[in-house]
């Protein structure tokens, strides 16, 4: 589905990304997993378009989409959750989820019907203004405003950042749900990897601005493999 090679970007004269080739199939859950300052986010803004390419190509099944502006890849099915949530605070949370839905360039008034009936903890808050909201139902709230758009493939930046441990479990069974009933392909950028472990299919290590490795999610639980590809054993 998403087909990424070569993949230099960074910040004017800095280079970030330092060659990236990823591959995400369709259905997929794919951790990308690394320290600060490795190229994480920068990684996802590039994917999205947000930062532009300096060299290699971005393909959204088999489609060449390198410079594509980020509003046309968000049409083409794009959607993203960023790291601090980024919900409108002086909002109310039907205002946030109607946003989304305009946003995305859509009328239909059920489709926040239907995102709510996934997101039921949202209800009773629908005239809250979201900056009223905790951190963790700010992080739902954001993953069901970017779902109103009716995205395909879903990026997360540091979703459990900040967030109870409660909260946390209830995310993973959210996009574990969604994933299976929807179908829906989820790349998800994390240094949670309790969470990543749990959610992902495959996790890619991100080091300097470079895949270095893919492992299976369950080989997270490894100290020495840890050691190895992470810096640390945690």
């Amino acid at each position: 589905m998403l087909k990424i090679s070569g993949l230099h970007a960074g910040y004017g004269r800095i280079p970030i990304l330092n060659g990236i080739n990823l591959d995400v199939a369709r259905g997929q859950v794919v951790g990308i997993l690394g320290h600060n300052g490795m190229g994480k986010t920068t990684l996802i803004k590039t994917i999205m378009g947000f930062i532009s390419a300096t060299k290699g190509r971005i393909e959204l099944e088999g489609k060449d989409i390198t410079h594509t502006p980020s509003h046309r890849r968000a049409r083409a099915g794009f959607g993203y959750v960023p790291q601090g949530r980024e919900i409108f605070p002086r909002m109310t949370v039907h205002d946030n989820l109607r946003f989304g839905v305009a946003a995305a360039g859509k009328a239909n008034r059920s489709t926040v019907e239907e995102i709510l009936e996934q997101f039921p903890r949202l209800t009773p808050l629908l005239d809250r203004e979201g900056g009223a909201l905790s951190g963790g139902e700010q992080q739902i709230l954001a993953i069901a405003r970017c779902l109103c758009a009716g995205p395909k493939l879903m990026f997360l930046d540091e979703p459990t950042e900040g967030i109870q441990p409660s909260i946390i479990e209830q995310i993973i069974e959210l996009l574990s749900d969604l994933k299976r009933e929807r179908g829906l392909t989820i790349v998800v950028v994390e240094q949670n990897l309790e969470f990543i472990a749990s959610l992902s299919d495959r996790v890619s290590i991100i080091q300097k601005g470079m895949i270095v490795n893919e492992l299976d999610p369950h080989q997270l639980r490894d100290p020495k493999i840890l050691d190895e590809f992470i810096g640390v054993a945690q």
